[in-house]
């Protein structure tokens, strides 16, 4: 049996079986119990329901998730954890394990996700932002989320119009979740330890009609030049995709914008109007 709870032990370990860690994977072991605890609990899942879950590492979480009662598919990249997770969960019907790269591979697990309506993990920093922003341009939704992430990347996904921290990728999580903070995390509850602070997210699904196709890239092409007003960027924009500039003011107008603001002054109830006159355009 693992002790999750114990850097030592965890490094003694790796050590025993001639693993590593590897920095390009980001891999941090949550080794405080009590937020495990909180976390698993937060995501509110019953006993028989799917959860995915992305990044089990050694498997302390998929033991919590387990215990509850669900059935885990999980998704690891690291070659050495997964034959560790292989053995650990062998006897273990309510374990799935999917190998390789989850940018990669997550897609392919479509066909069974309407089975899975939860979806939990300590997220690697280098690829958090880029997994969830796939997830919801895809249209692949959960009911509810509870990831671990970067604080920077937390503050990023919770922040509203007219913060510092508001971004494309702020309006992008907004339009599909209610996004929550759930819990900072200090460095010591990870070993190894990261050099930031990290943060639980809570992500409730909206149940919102989908957003125009046009929304996502109209996000994107607003924030681009956040110096400049979206009549400037929403011009280039209208230049691209329809070849008028002048395009722009119409939408604009339909709206009730002026042009001199700034995409960070817009909540995401402005950007999905704004996609929906842009898509309804006919020429």
């Amino acid at each position: 049996m693992i002790n999750y709870n114990s850097a030592s032990a965890l490094r003694a370990f790796l050590e025993q079986e001639g693993l590593g860690m590897r920095k390009k994977f980001g891999q941090n072991f949550l080794i405080n119990p009590a937020v495990r605890q909180k976390l698993a609990d937060a995501l509110g899942a019953q006993s028989g329901d799917e959860v995915w879950e992305i990044g089990p590492g050694l498997g302390a979480m998929t033991v919590m998730l387990i215990e509850k009662g669900l059935k885990v598919k999980a998704f690891e990249i690291d070659g050495g954890f997964i034959k560790i997770l292989k053995r650990e969960f062998a006897e273990e019907k309510n374990f799935c394990l999917v190998e390789g790269d989850v940018l990669k591979t997550w897609k392919n697990n479509l066909a069974e996700k309407n089975d899975a309506q939860f979806l939990f993990g300590n997220l690697p920093y280098n690829i958090a932002a880029a997994f969830l922003a796939d997830l919801i341009e895809n249209g692949c939704l959960f009911q509810r989320m509870v990831v671990t992430v970067q604080k920077e990347v937390a503050l990023r996904m919770t922040a509203s119009a007219g913060s510092r921290d508001y971004s494309s990728f702020s309006v992008l999580c907004a339009s599909a979740y209610n996004v929550k903070p759930l819990t900072v995390i200090r460095p010591s509850s990870f070993y190894p330890q990261p050099n930031v602070d990290s943060m639980g997210v809570l992500l409730e699904n909206r149940n919102a009609p989908s957003p125009a196709p046009v929304f996502f890239p109209l996000v994107r092409a607003l924030f681009s030049s956040r110096r400049k007003t979206i009549k400037n960027n929403l011009s280039v924009f209208c230049a691209s995709r329809f070849g008028n500039p002048a395009l722009s003011a119409q939408f604009l107008k339909e709206n009730a914008l002026t042009g001199a603001e700034r995409a960070e002054e817009l909540t995401t109830e402005v950007f999905l109007s704004l996609a929906k006159s842009i898509e309804n355009v006919r020429l």
